[in-house]
């Protein structure tokens, strides 16, 4: 059976929330609620392949301690920008 939009929706959100690493879910959760929905499916493939990529790697390729796979980098690039923009206070 194929999955529906709504179902691959909540199973990549669920997925960015339960990551196993807190830092990841602090990361990845917010990000997913505030943009999964308006992502391309070709956006949303990419999302699923870095789901699948091990949280210690994630993390560092997010905090520009190692290189990310050329696939994946515009995406972390997107990611770790919402971050800082989510935890930086406003002056």
């Amino acid at each position: 059976m194929t999955e529906t939009a709504d179902a691959r929706l909540k199973r990549l959100g669920m997925r960015s929330w339960r990551r196993g690493m807190k830092e990841m879910d602090l990361v990845l959760g917010p990000f997913a609620d505030a943009h999964l929905a308006g992502m391309s499916e070709a956006e949303l493939a990419v999302y699923d392949a870095l789901l699948a990529e091990n949280d210690q790697d994630l993390m560092a390729w997010i905090l520009g301690q190692g290189r990310a796979p050329d696939a994946l980098a515009p995406l972390l690039d997107r990611i770790a920008t919402a971050a800082k923009r989510r935890l930086t206070p406003e002056n």
